[in-house]
């Protein structure tokens, strides 16, 4: 069912508001509104505008927490107030800052270490200091790598060339590392000469002295000196810090929570007295059992003030939709959410969904193994692994099972149990033609959950005159009434009857637009315009109404075709399996039933839920509601 909901205005000093959420509203699941949007109209009101001042101190407790052991559920934390949780983090972290800094400079100068050591890696065997061959007059020289194919190639290229000198460095399987000399007036051609086999130049930092070799161990060692005093300062400062443990992480907390409830004052509006002192505005829903609780949790606090609005048709917003249904029925809200929430003044149409379902999903997956298999199966998902869907196939699997021992079947065997009521392959006229009554039926119930939903949202003429209001229920009801009693040999009533009880209705629905609106006293009868276009139009509509009774009706044949289908398909993997010898194939019976279970129950369901959505949905629920969002999951959301 949908829960009951009241609109509360909330109001107070505008300095009180952390201390209101904190108290009081944390306790409670309430659905706020957006007050300037909601008050707008009203003077002397503005929006409730502030920086959030508690933002800075919950970053560096943050910060501060990732050197304190934290042990979730083991710990004792006070409650602080704002400004006594500001102060505890604010000097723990001025205490911290230096070391930090320090910390973030290492961290820098590391990364710059590495860079640079991988940089010269490959030139390690190269000695010559760099910065003499930097001084170098009359002798260029290139830095680089060349893949190893073409190194082969160089090679013996090199000793017919008396202008160069290649020094090998370093080598993998793919590239060769090293350095080529050459003289400044033959610069020009060499360089081409190495580009010709692929030479690739890699430029080296020059700020260091000595040989590659040198600065790569000079620098190896401050890497390792920067690790330990990296280490000693992380060490000091959880020392420092393990004093005030648990003041510091009572602060953080207590930070985080103000921090979260301070984006309340997006949706809070701000008010001024007489006497010139500012209030706060907060303007919420809460379930009706939350409001009383939370109205007299408030009654001996002077600093709270709290309004009850009236839920009437002047209300600036509507009511949003919270859904309260038994545990058993909760997997099933999923399909309700996939439609659409109801509105706060519809029907809830869970405990419908749950009870037609499941009912169709055994009438057309009738097995007691296969049955008691989804049962199992879903119910240890739903338990373990809180699965909605899982929740659904095993309600629907004791249908399943109770429809198997109706049909007599037991994992596909139909000579283990006997049939208590029908076995569906021996009648398949009857099957399909007890599928269609069953849907008639169901077309019928969702008709008269229209009408309750249509006087619940005081709409008189979908109520009167709509294909699935009372006009509708008259005529598609003596419609099926006539087909069954031609169906089981009775005569039928008088054609003029037929025709007044069947043609009344239909022009009911061909005029329900004027006469919905003269019903509803709204606005003109006939619409504007052309009176003949109007009229062509309603007999168009009319006639796919009447196509869409019959259409709608015979689309529950896939209820007993289904039926039908699930023996058929058993019945091939018996013969598959040999079962006509007498001996069958075990094996053959195990896959069988595994893919019939899971193909089929697939399917089956997926068809159940077209059937529950277009056959029965579409006539008595709209799905307009929207959802009921605590503020705390609003934010986790966002």
């Amino acid at each position: 069912m949908v829960e009951k909901m009241k609109l509360l205005h909330i109001t107070g000093p505008k300095h009180d508001i952390d201390r209101v959420m904190k108290l009081y509203l944390e306790k409670y699941e309430i659905h706020f509104e957006n007050a300037m949007t909601s008050l707008g109209s009203i003077s002397n009101v503005w929006p409730f505008l502030e920086t959030n001042v508690y933002k800075e101190d919950y970053a560096n407790g943050e910060r501060l927490l990732k050197y304190l052991d934290v042990e979730d559920g083991t710990e004792s934390l006070s409650e602080l107030s704002p400004m006594a949780a500001q102060e505890i983090i604010r000097e723990a972290f001025a205490h911290a800052d230096q070391n930090i800094s320090r910390r973030r400079e290492l961290v820098q100068r590391n990364q710059k270490l590495k860079d640079f050591m991988n940089e010269i890696s490959s030139f390690r065997n190269l000695d010559f200091e760099f910065q003499k061959m930097m001084e170098f007059k009359f002798i260029k020289f290139r830095l680089g790598r060349i893949p190893l194919e073409y190194y082969h190639k160089l090679e013996n290229y090199i000793d017919e060339v008396a202008y160069t000198l290649f020094c090998e460095c370093y080598s993998d399987d793919s590239y060769v590392w090293g350095v080529y000399f050459v003289p400044y007036m033959y610069a020009a051609e060499i360089d081409a000469m190495y580009l010709s086999f692929h030479f690739e130049k890699i430029y080296m930092p020059v700020s260091f002295a000595g040989t590659p070799e040198e600065a790569y161990l000079t620098a190896q060692k401050e890497l390792e000196q920067n690790e330990a005093e990296f280490s000693r300062l992380s060490e000091n400062m959880h020392d420092m810090l393990r004093e005030n443990r648990l003041e510091i992480l009572s602060a953080y907390h207590s930070l985080k929570e103000y921090c979260e409830n301070f984006d309340i004052r997006k949706l809070a509006a701000c008010t001024r007295s007489k006497n010139g002192s500012e209030y706060y505005i907060l303007y919420g829903w809460m379930t009706r059992a939350d409001a009383e609780s939370f109205k007299k949790e408030i009654e001996g606090d002077t600093e709270v003030h709290c309004i009850e609005e009236a839920m009437d048709e002047n209300v600036s917003t509507s009511p949003p939709t919270k859904l309260r249904n038994p545990r058993i029925l909760k997997p099933f809200e999923m399909f309700v959410e996939m439609y659409g929430l109801p509105a706060y003044n519809e029907m809830d149409p869970t405990l419908f969904v749950a009870i037609t379902y499941t009912l169709m999903f055994g009438i057309m997956f009738g097995d007691v193994g296969q049955g008691l298999f989804l049962v199992a199966g879903g119910f240890l998902l739903y338990r373990y692994k809180n699965l909605r869907l899982a929740g659904i196939i095993a309600l629907a699997g004791i249908w399943s099972t109770l429809f198997g021992f109706l049909y007599g079947s037991f994992f596909g065997f139909e000579e283990i149990l006997p049939a208590l009521w029908r076995r569906p392959m021996e009648d398949i006229m009857g099957t399909l033609m007890l599928a269609i009554a069953f849907g008639g039926l169901l077309i019928l119930l969702a008709m008269v959950l229209n009408i309750i939903n249509a006087v619940r949202a005081k709409e008189y003429g979908r109520l009167v005159f709509s294909q699935s209001g009372l006009a509708g229920l008259v005529c598609y009801g003596f419609v099926a009434l006539c087909a069954a009693l031609f169906a089981t040999g009775h005569g039928l009533p008088a054609t003029i009857l037929i025709g007044i009880i069947v043609g009344i209705p239909l022009i009911a629905i061909l005029l329900k637009e004027p006469l919905g609106h003269l019903i509803e006293r709204r606005g003109k009868v006939l619409p504007e315009g052309s009176k003949v276009m109007f009229f062509v139009e309603a007999l168009v509509e009319l006639f796919d109404v009447v196509l869409s009774y019959a259409t709608n009706t015979i689309s529950f044949v896939r209820v007993g075709a289904f039926a039908l289908s699930h023996a058929g398909m058993m019945g091939v993997v018996m013969t598959l399996a040999g079962l006509e010898q007498g001996t069958p194939n075990w094996l053959i019976v195990i896959c069988g039933n595994i893919l019939v279970t899971g193909l089929e129950g697939l399917v089956v369901g997926i068809q159940v839920l077209r059937l529950e959505y277009y056959e029965m949905f579409s006539r008595f629920y709209k799905g307009s509601g929207k959802p009921f969002v605590p503020f705390g999951k609003r934010e986790s959301q966002s």
